[in-house]
């Protein structure tokens, strides 16, 4: 179900809860609402739609949607200063560092862990995303 935008930039503030096997309807809200925001957004965690869970959609480089639950950044090489706007927050894009490679230990909606390494703007997405998850606004 596509829901509406959270802009509340006191409960995006706050980090998210672990996501277990009870909040895969929320992925699945989660990935319909970027799908439904596909034009101005590529990536959302779960809080963007009032859902405090770790959990996060995006849009990769081969424009294939993905879900993570419980994603963690294990490593990061090759950082960089970027600029980056977000959907749920108010005003131009603002300054931040990002690293080029990232390696992610996530879940499936399956509930099965996996390692995947990352690059470039998927890299730079998925760690808004967590970022989101972790309770830091840019």
């Amino acid at each position: 179900m596509i829901k509406e935008l959270m802009h509340d930039t006191i409960f995006l503030a706050c980090k998210s809860d672990e996501a277990t096997k009870d909040d895969i309807d929320t992925a699945h809200d989660l990935l319909e609402t970027l799908v439904a925001h596909k034009d101005s957004c590529i990536g959302m965690a779960a809080n963007m739609i009032g859902v405090r869970k770790n959990i996060i959609a995006f849009i990769d480089e081969n424009n294939k949607y993905m879900t993570m639950l419980n994603p963690v950044i294990i490593k990061s090489e090759k950082p960089y200063d970027t600029e980056e706007s977000c959907l749920s927050l108010l005003g131009g894009p603002r300054k931040c560092k990002r690293y080029q490679k990232i390696k992610v230990q996530y879940q499936t909606t399956e509930m099965q862990t996996r390692i995947k390494t990352f690059t470039g703007l998927t890299a730079q997405i998925i760690q808004h995303e967590v970022d989101h998850c972790n309770g830091i606004l840019i």
